[in-house]
């Protein structure tokens, strides 16, 4: 397990730039669960992943059809896009059938933390509290942390200050 980077987001722009930081350091078979409140930025987070690892397709939140599959453009990994919240247990995720993509994709599981840990030993943990004042945005707290040896080694500070 690595340390927990912590980070403050000004605004929707800068949750987007760390979807792209992250983009940088993650690979295919890389599982990435998102911890947040409604509006935090998990899928702006997933939306600049998405262009930066250059996918196929709007990523948008995965909602209604709970998850959405982004093929890559050119080399280098897919992105299968995954909202949990309506997912009633282990059987319904295990009926979604993600081990068959997990391999060469990275997986973004958003409201997946307590549920979608048991899909690798190996996963990429980001909580994002959102501050709300009166009705102005006062941007985002995230931490991130890498559990697993896939993390061993891996400086996310220095990655996600970029």
């Amino acid at each position: 397990m690595t340390d927990v980077v912590r980070l403050h987001l000004a605004d929707a722009e800068a949750t987007a730039a760390l979807g792209a930081a992250l983009a940088r350091v993650l690979r295919a078979g890389d599982l990435v669960i998102l911890t947040g409140d409604l509006g935090a930025g998990k899928t702006t987070l997933t939306q600049g992943l998405g262009r930066a690892l250059g996918v196929r397709g709007q990523v948008a939140s995965p909602t209604f059809v709970i998850a959405r599959e982004h093929a890559p453009l050119a080399d280098g990994p897919g992105l299968v896009h995954v909202d949990a919240y309506r997912l009633g247990g282990l059987t319904e995720l295990d009926a979604l059938d993600l081990d068959s993509s997990l391999a060469e994709s990275v997986t973004v599981v958003e409201w997946g933390a307590g549920l979608t840990e048991t899909l690798a030993e190996d996963r990429l943990d980001v909580v994002i509290d959102r501050a709300r004042g009166d009705a102005v945005d006062e941007g985002r707290q995230v931490s991130v942390r890498g559990i697993g040896a896939r993390w061993d080694g891996v400086d996310l500070a220095a990655a996600l200050q970029a």
